[in-house]
């Protein structure tokens, strides 16, 4: 069971504003969002079953139903290289699904460490800068605290998230956001990194006995603390935490496509396989288009837009 059809999870997107509402039809939960122009589209994530026919047609009754502008599906599996295919058993009578999305929310690789292994064999197969930058963080006296999920931590992370969107040119969410997801979420954790007892990267994290997931990063930048590799030893504490949990796989989640050199993830990438060289294709995405006028327009000035 993935965090994302858990009742805990839909109760956090609904708290925090992502969604609209969650719909369930058939145990399939269907979460409603706002995209653009006072539009808005239907997702569902980890998708691990055929759909019926049944299905199918009550799901894209749902759309027309809610008038919304789109039916997004996106699958995931941890444990295949070829992704289930949740339309292959369904005939379409005039519906066309296609293979595409209209906004990602997993990319189609991750990273993943299983967590069966020892922690001696997960260090010896980490790339040899790996290994030495966890043991430079610890020589440094680099500590690192599953801390209390309280307003002052949580405003210490969103300190160093700001500073970590502003200097690496990406949107992060908003402190209420950081609050709603920790607090409502019991298997969500604050890990915070300090130097001489002034945090200097703070990282939020999921645990549970299925898979655990590196979520949110954030980092200071100031060139005293750059060198200390904080964020090796961030990342061996929750692979250790995630063990604890009795975790099957340690997620990293989103890497590059590992043919796209120029992807945005190709920096994040290089951290994340310093760890593993357990990529995997996890996730496809499937889409019917109920308003096709209008969504071809969104596209195309989202595209107009991104230029």
């Amino acid at each position: 069971m993935s965090i994302w059809q858990t009742k805990k999870w839909w109760e956090m997107l609904v708290a925090s504003w992502q969604a609209e509402k969650v719909i369930e039809i058939n145990w399939i939960y269907i979460e409603k969002r706002k995209v653009a122009m006072w539009e808005y589209g239907l997702f569902i994530l980890w998708l691990e079953k055929d759909l019926s026919e049944k299905d199918v047609n009550e799901l894209i009754n749902l759309c027309k139903k809610e008038k919304t502008l789109f039916l997004q599906v996106e699958c995931f599996d941890y444990e295949k290289n070829s992704i289930l295919n949740p339309f292959s058993n369904f005939r379409e009578r005039g519906y066309k699904i296609r293979e595409w999305y209209y906004k990602k929310f997993i990319t189609p690789y991750t990273a993943v460490i299983d967590t069966s292994l020892t922690l001696d064999q997960i260090l010896s197969n980490m790339k040899p800068k790996g290994r030495y930058n966890i043991k430079l963080a610890e020589k440094k006296w680099i500590q690192v605290l599953d801390v209390d999920k309280t307003d002052e931590n949580i405003a210490l992370f969103y300190k160093l998230m700001l500073e970590t969107t502003s200097r690496d040119w990406f949107n992060g969410n908003t402190i209420d956001y950081y609050k709603t997801f920790l607090n409502t979420l019991e298997n969500s954790k604050l890990l915070l990194a300090f130097y001489e007892w002034i945090v200097i990267a703070g990282w939020i994290f999921t645990f549970d006995s299925d898979i655990s997931i590196y979520y949110y990063w954030a980092s200071s930048w100031d060139t005293r603390y750059r060198n200390l590799m904080s964020p090796y030893l961030l990342q061996w504490t929750a692979i250790k935490l995630a063990k604890e949990n009795k975790s099957k796989l340690y997620d990293f989640l989103w890497v590059a496509t590992p043919w796209d050199e120029n992807s945005p993830l190709a920096w994040v990438t290089d951290f994340k396989k310093k760890f593993t060289s357990d990529i995997r294709l996890v996730s496809d995405s499937y889409i019917f288009i109920n308003k096709k006028c209008k969504y071809f327009l969104i596209n195309f000035l989202r595209k107009i837009k991104k230029w």
